[in-house]
C-alpha cells in the first residue's frame, strides 16, 4: 500500500513517462526507416538522372559548336567542342559507376557506343570542312545530325528510367510514412488514455484535500475558528490536515485570549490621537486619508468621518506639502525641509493661522511602507510673538539711535576740549566710555538692519551685476587694512561669468562683513582669496582665509544671532553680521554656509542667482 504522497506522484508520473518513452522510441524506429528509404532514393536514381541531364546539356552544346564550325568558326567552335567532350566523358563515367536500375547498363552501354560514333563523325567534318567547306553543311544534316540525336535520345531514356525507378521509392517512403504516423497515433492515443486516466486518479488524490483546506482557510480569514478537516489518508496530506486542525483550534483560543485586548488597545489609542492637541493626519502608501483627529479636522474645516478614504490633495489642498509627503514615501525617511519653509499658513474665519509640520513615514520590520504621519502644530501665537518681538527690536533701535548720537556728541566733545585738564585714570574712563558707545551705535544699527529684513520691509534694489565688480568693490573698501595687517588679499573671478541679479549694495556688505571676519582670525602674513564658482543656475562665492578656523561644535550655529566663536583672542563684535549676511543672502533666494577645519582656516560660500 502506498504510504507517501511522493509515492502516489512518482507512480503517477512514471507511468506517463514510461508511455512517453515507447512513444519516442516507436517514432525514432520509424523515422529511422523513412530516411532509409529516402537515401535509397538519392543514393539509387538521383545521381543517375544528374548525369542524364548533364550528359545531355554537354551534347547539345558540342553540336551548337558543330554548327560553329560549319558557319567559319573554327577556333571558337573547337574550343566549345573539346571543353564538353570533356564535360560528357566525366558525367558518363559517373554514370557508369551508378548503374541500379534493370536495363541501365545496356542503355549506358549504348550512349558509350553511340557517343564514340559521334565522335568520329565529328572529326571527319573538321577534316572536311579544311578541305572542302561546301559540303560540311550535307554531311552535317546526313550523318552527324542522326547520330547527335540518337545519343541525346538515349541519355533521355537513361533519365527517364531512372525517374521511374525514383517514383516507386517515393512511393515506397510514402506508404513507410503513412504506416508510421498511423501507428504512432495509435500508440499515442492509448498512452494519452493511459496518461489521463492516472492523472485523473492523481489528482483526485491531491485535490479534494487541498479544497477542504483552502476552503477551511477561507473560513478563517472570515474569522470562524469552528472548522476541521477530515483525516482519510496517512500521507503527507493527512498530516497536513491533522497539523492544520491543531493550528485552527490554538488560533481559536488565541483570539478568545486576545481579541478583547486588541479592542481595548485601539480604543486608547483612539482616544490618545482624539486628546492630542495638535493635529494628526495618517495615510497610507496609496496617498489616502486612514485616520484623523479631531483637532486636525477642525485645523481643516472637516468632519472626521467625512475624510476617511479620501486622497490627501482632497483634505488639505496644498501642493508643495504633499510633495513633501509623497516624498518621505518614496525614501523611507522624513524630508530634508529648511526651517522657514516648514510652516503653511490657512485661513480660519478670515484669521491667518500658522502650523508647523512635521511628516514621519511609517514602515514595519520588513521594511514595507505602511504610511506617512503627518503633524501640525499650532504655531500662530509664536509667530505673532515673533512679529511683535521684531517689531520691539525695530521700535527700540529707532528709539535708541538719536539719544545715542547726542552722547556721543557729547562724549567726543569732552575728549575734545577736556583730556589735557582731567587725570590720567579719568581720560581711561572717559575712553571706555566712548568705544562702549562706539559699540552699543554699531549693536543698534544691526538689531535695527535685521529687525528690517525680518520683516521685509528692508528695501532692495535689485539689478543685473557682475560678479567680478562686485568683488573689485569690496576688495578696494578693505585694501588699505589688508595692507596694514600685512595679509594677502587676492581674488580669482572667472571673466565669462553670467550676471546675477542682485542688490549691489547688500551684497558689497556682504562681501565687506565676510573679509572682515576673515581678517580678524587670520595672522599677519595670512592669505584672504576671493573666489566664484558658476553652478547649475548659481554663482557661488567664496572667501577663504588659512586663519584659526572654527571649531566644529560652533560651525551649526555660527549664523545665529549674537553667536560668537569663543577664541584665545577678544575681537569685540555684536555677534549679528553673519545673521544679517544670511538674511540679505535669503532674500536674493540663496543660500550661505561654511567649511571650516580648527587650524587650517574657513571657507565662506553664498549663492546668488543668475539671470535669465
Amino acid at each position: 500500500m502506498i504510504k507517501t504522497l511522493r509515492k502516489k506522484i512518482l507512480l503517477g508520473y512514471g507511468t506517463a513517462l514510461f508511455l512517453t518513452v515507447v512513444v519516442l522510441i516507436w517514432a525514432f524506429i520509424n523515422l529511422l526507416n523513412l530516411g532509409r528509404a529516402s537515401d535509397a532514393i538519392l543514393r539509387e536514381n538521383y545521381k543517375s538522372i544528374l548525369a542524364a541531364e548533364n550528359m545531355i546539356d554537354a551534347i547539345e552544346r558540342q553540336d551548337s559548336a558543330i554548327l560553329l564550325l560549319i558557319v567559319g568558326y573554327d577556333n571558337e567552335g573547337l574550343k566549345q567542342f573539346r571543353e564538353n567532350e570533356s564535360l560528357f566523358l566525366q558525367w558518363l563515367s559517373r554514370a557508369k559507376d551508378n548503374i541500379t536500375v534493370s536495363g541501365e547498363d545496356r542503355i549506358v552501354t549504348t550512349i558509350d557506343s553511340g557517343y564514340t560514333s559521334y565522335l568520329v563523325n565529328c572529326e571527319k567534318l573538321r577534316q572536311l570542312s579544311l578541305e572542302n567547306p561546301q559540303k560540311t553543311g550535307r554531311l552535317y544534316h546526313e550523318v552527324i545530325l542522326p547520330s547527335f540525336k540518337s545519343v541525346r535520345n538515349t541519355c533521355v531514356r537513361l533519365r527517364e528510367i531512372n525517374q521511374k525507378a525514383m517514383f516507386q521509392a517515393s512511393e515506397r517512403a510514402q506508404y513507410v510514412a503513412e504506416k508510421a504516423i498511423w501507428s504512432m497515433i495509435i500508440i499515442g492515443m492509448v498512452a494519452i488514455a493511459v496518461g489521463l486516466g492516472f492523472s485523473l486518479l492523481l489528482s483526485k488524490l491531491l485535490v479534494k484535500p487541498l479544497q477542504q483546506i483552502m476552503e477551511a482557510t477561507q473560513k478563517i480569514a472570515k474569522g470562524s475558528y469552528d472548522v476541521e478537516i477530515s483525516t482519510d489518508s496517512s500521507d503527507e496530506l493527512g498530516r497536513l490536515a491533522v497539523e492544520f486542525n491543531t493550528m485552527a483550534n490554538k488560533l481559536k483560543t488565541y483570539h478568545d485570549l486576545n481579541i478583547e485586548q486588541i479592542v481595548a488597545e485601539k480604543r486608547k489609542s483612539e482616544s490618545i490621537l482624539r486628546s492630542i492637541d495638535d493635529g494628526i493626519i495618517v495615510v497610507d502608501a496609496e496617498f489616502k486619508v486612514t485616520s484623523i483627529n479631531p483637532t486636525a479636522a477642525k485645523i481643516l474645516s472637516i468632519e472626521p468621518n467625512e475624510s476617511q478614504g479620501k486622497h490627501f490633495l482632497e483634505i488639505v489642498r496644498d501642493e508643495q506639502l504633499f510633495n513633501y509627503v509623497k516624498q518621505s514615501a518614496e525614501s523611507g525617511k522624513p524630508p530634508q525641509i529648511e526651517e522657514s519653509k516648514n510652516v503653511i499658513s490657512i485661513q480660519q474665519n478670515e484669521t491667518q493661522h500658522y502650523y508647523q509640520f512635521s511628516i514621519t513615514p511609517v514602515r514595519t520590520k520588513n521594511n514595507a511602507m505602511l504610511g506617512v504621519v503627518l503633524l501640525l502644530r499650532d504655531v500662530t501665537k509664536l509667530k505673532e510673538l515673533d512679529r511683535l518681538k521684531s517689531d520691539f527690536v525695530m521700535t527700540a533701535s529707532h528709539e535708541l539711535r538719536s539719544p545715542l548720537t547726542s552722547i556721543t556728541m557729547s562724549i567726543d566733545l569732552l575728549m575734545e576740549k577736556t583730556m589735557d585738564k582731567i587725570s590720567e585714570k579719568e581720560q581711561q574712563l572717559l575712553t571706555a566710555a566712548h568705544e562702549d558707545l562706539l559699540r552699543l551705535k554699531a549693536l543698534v544699527a544691526d538689531l535695527l538692519d535685521l529687525s528690517k529684513i525680518e520683516a521685509g520691509k528692508m528695501k532692495m534694489d535689485f539689478d543685473r551685476v557682475q560678479v567680478q565688480k562686485l568683488c573689485e568693490k569690496a576688495v578696494i573698501i578693505l585694501k588699505t587694512q589688508a595692507e596694514a595687517k600685512s595679509v594677502d588679499l587676492s581674488m580669482k573671478i572667472p571673466e565669462d561669468l553670467p550676471d546675477v541679479i542682485a542688490d549691489p549694495n547688500k551684497i558689497i556688505w556682504v562681501l565687506t562683513n565676510l573679509i572682515s571676519n576673515a581678517f580678524r582670525y587670520t595672522n599677519t602674513g595670512g592669505h584672504i582669496r576671493i573666489s566664484a564658482e558658476y553652478i547649475g543656475p548659481q554663482i557661488h562665492i567664496s572667501i577663504n582665509d588659512d586663519g584659526a578656523g572654527i571649531p566644529y561644535e560652533y560651525q551649526s550655529k555660527i549664523f545665529d544671532k549674537f553667536m560668537q566663536a569663543k577664541s584665545q583672542k577678544d575681537f569685540g563684535g555684536t555677534g549679528l553680521g553673519l545673521a544679517i549676511c544670511k538674511e540679505i543672502v535669503r532674500a536674493h533666494g540663496g543660500t550661505i554656509w561654511v567649511d571650516s577645519i580648527p587650524g587650517e582656516g574657513s571657507t565662506f560660500t553664498f549663492s546668488l542667482p543668475v539671470t535669465e
